[in-house]
């Protein structure tokens, strides 16, 4: 199984080549835009497509006979995903163009990049760190994609394939369970406070709300000046999450490979909807969809499999309600967990007086090793074992 990570790196043009790559996006944009307009809506089939308009896009718009190709390759894949969305393609903006292996060429020896724009081939300096070099150094990518970001900076997001190692077989797992009170806690105790979030989320939303509000009332040099600080803050947020998830999914798939253990997390797809229905209040509700939850499972699972570390996705239902020593409901509020199984009850096919009382997050992480375990045991599921062993006690009992 191949493995395609993206690594994105900055680069460093001169004046002469951003006024090129400038030209080579608006001519794409323009192409694609024309392409669309002039062949058929429903048409989605690039070689069909190509012979209706190759010739007259390269005529019209100066574009390398490659770059065309990937401008009506372009069309049809944004034709394919707005119909899936039941909507409709309208236009195209020159912020990216696509590159294969025939029009881009990377060197790591001196670092640049050879891109085919409209009046041949630049070679562009990269401005990139030691963390894009060390993916970048034995890789031979095939594709790229050069972006224009909203500051005026150009970025080329090269594609880049591995070959990942094979998972190794595992009887132990670390469970992990997620939340916003604490972004992640772990089945060794260990967890991530998501305090220092949650306060610079509630402070860029007054921050937002003030700046609005100046936007729309204030005089005209006001509005400007607002106009101005909302660009510069713009997207710190949203990066100050991505660094967050990225440290804790670093840091989780480094212990779990250390020990040579799987990881097992709750699949929570669906959350908001369910959530959302219930009555809350506006603070309530814009805490809660904020909640990048789904990042940072994403960052999870390519790092695992770049790791070889297995991934398990568990079924949240009733894990942080059950007791994870005698696998009994027991009572829940907020961060505490209390057990609520009497003295000398019948609990997994045993005699047990548990009472266990203790966090929560961390009692649901120890339901979800012991559920994670099971999966990856190749003996069998011991959780479901012992399940069925308490079952015929009680049956034998009754």
């Amino acid at each position: 199984m191949k493995q395609v990570l993206t690594v994105s790196c900055k680069l460093n043009p001169s004046t002469e080549q951003a006024l090129k790559i400038g030209a080579a996006l608006k001519a794409f944009a323009d192409a694609c835009t024309w392409i669309n307009t002039t062949t058929p809506e429903q048409l989605t089939n690039k070689t069909t497509m190509q012979t209706l308009v190759y010739y007259d896009c390269r005529t019209l718009f100066g574009l390398s006979a490659n770059l065309t190709v990937r401008a009506i390759a372009r069309v049809c894949a944004n034709r394919k995903a707005a119909k899936v969305k039941g909507r409709s393609v309208k236009g195209f903006a020159p912020t990216s163009i696509d590159y294969d292996a025939k029009i881009f060429g990377l060197n790591t020896k001196k670092w640049i990049v050879g891109l085919t724009l409209l009046d041949g081939r630049e070679q562009i300096a990269m401005s990139i760190g030691n963390y894009q070099r060390h993916l970048l150094s034995e890789a031979k990518p095939t594709s790229a994609t050069l972006t224009k970001r909203k500051d005026g900076t150009y970025h080329i997001n090269i594609q880049v394939k591995s070959t990942p190692p094979q998972p190794e077989e595992v009887t132990e797992c670390l469970g992990v369970d997620l939340g916003r009170t604490d972004i992640a806690h772990t089945s060794q105790g260990e967890f991530y406070c998501g305090q220092q979030l949650a306060d610079l989320r509630d402070k860029r939303s007054k921050q937002r709300a003030q700046l609005q509000h100046k936007a729309t009332k204030g005089t005209r040099s006001t509005r400007r000046r607002v106009r101005q600080l909302q660009q510069r803050l713009s997207g710190r947020e949203r990066r100050f999450q991505a660094n967050i998830n990225h440290t804790i999914s670093h840091r989780l798939v480094k212990q779990a490979k250390a020990k040579g253990w799987s990881i097992a997390i709750e699949d929570l797809a669906g959350i908001r909807e369910r959530t959302n229905k219930q009555p809350r209040n506006k603070t309530e509700r814009r805490r809660s969809n904020s909640w990048a939850f789904f990042q940072l499972r994403q960052f999870l699972a390519y790092k695992c499999v770049r790791s070889g570390v297995p991934l398990v996705l568990i079924n949240p239902a009733y894990t942080s309600q059950t007791c994870h020593c005698c696998h009994r409901i027991g009572e829940r509020q907020g961060k505490q967990f209390k057990c609520v199984a009497p003295p000398g009850g019948l609990a997994a096919g045993r005699l047990v007086d548990c009472g266990w009382h203790g966090d929560a997050d961390f009692n649901a992480a120890m339901n979800h090793s012991q559920l994670g375990a099971s999966v990856m045991c190749p003996r069998g599921p011991w959780m479901a074992c012992h399940l069925e062993g308490f079952r015929k006690l009680l049956a034998s009992c009754q």
